[in-house]
């Protein structure tokens, strides 16, 4: 199937030292880009994450710290991937959770102002859930009937997900589903922004939804003693919750995000 694209599509898949968007770093990224016309490039390297990669996590994915002691770090090769990427929808299984949120995290951290402004996201797992609910070894075996052979490593597991997502695409772009309404509709389309809106589940204002978009569009927070209350009001009541929000673990996109909205407070 020929996908139906307006700009490049990427799908990234991440290997890491753990599943702490803020504190864990990339040792493995896979980037396989797709353009309108069907031509497509990949991109696969090995990063130094300047930590010890924890036993648990090498024992998924089979890189050791060895194995990546001559690796460039993400700050040296930053700019490359992110010319890579750049002007590119994203696309990956579980990516807008995981692999979306560290890699801006690592983005940051190496001085790259990497923004979601005019790129869709596009979550392969969210379509196989809301369609099946399964995991990605059980979907490519339930999609394309096939076993992935160097399950966990970024490169087959990338192209797993690309093959799953054109399977999935083909399978159902004729079913219909019915919402709460009694409505039927067609909810898999050859189709990035109608895919990214369904594989989106909420409107989040930052990348691990700790900011999200309430139904009048405002930014509201979706945690702790302010949950629901819109960002401004709280920031405009209470000014030192930004403060603990900066100097406290929160992902630095999330921090970016806040600090946009002060901002923008100040020149009204």
């Amino acid at each position: 199937m020929q996908l139906n694209l307006t700009k490049p599509l990427v799908f990234i898949d991440l290997e890491t030292t753990g599943i702490n968007v803020a504190s864990d770093r990339i040792v493995e990224i896979s980037i396989l880009k797709l353009f309108p016309k069907g031509d497509k490039e990949s991109k696969t390297m090995r990063i130094n994450p300047e930590m010890p990669i924890p036993v648990e996590s090498s024992n998924i994915h089979g890189i050791f710290d060895k194995d990546i002691a001559e690796s460039p770090t993400f700050k040296s090769v930053a700019g490359q991937l992110y010319q890579f990427i750049d002007g590119c929808d994203i696309a990956g299984y579980n990516s807008n959770k995981f692999d979306v949120p560290l890699l801006a995290e690592e983005f940051l951290r190496a001085g790259v102002d990497f923004d979601l402004k005019n790129r869709r996201l596009v979550d392969v797992q969210n379509i196989f859930h809301i369609m099946e609910q399964r995991t990605l070894s059980a979907a490519y075996k339930f999609y394309c009937d096939k076993q992935i052979i160097n399950a966990h490593s970024a490169e087959a597991d990338v192209i797993a997900t690309y093959e799953v997502f054109l399977a999935q695409l083909e399978r159902y772009k004729d079913v219909e589903l019915i919402d709460a309404k009694g409505n039927t509709y067609h909810p898999v389309k050859n189709d990035i922004a109608s895919l990214s809106e369904l594989t989106a589940r909420t409107r989040n204002a930052d990348l691990m939804g700790r900011i999200v978009f309430n139904a009048k569009g405002q930014e509201v927070f979706s945690f702790g003693k302010h949950k629901d209350k819109p960002v401004e009001e709280v920031f405009e009541k209470e000014p030192s919750y930004y403060n603990w929000m900066m100097d406290g673990d929160f992902p630095l996109y999330t921090k970016k995000v806040i600090t946009q909205i002060r901002l923008r407070m100040k020149t009204k």
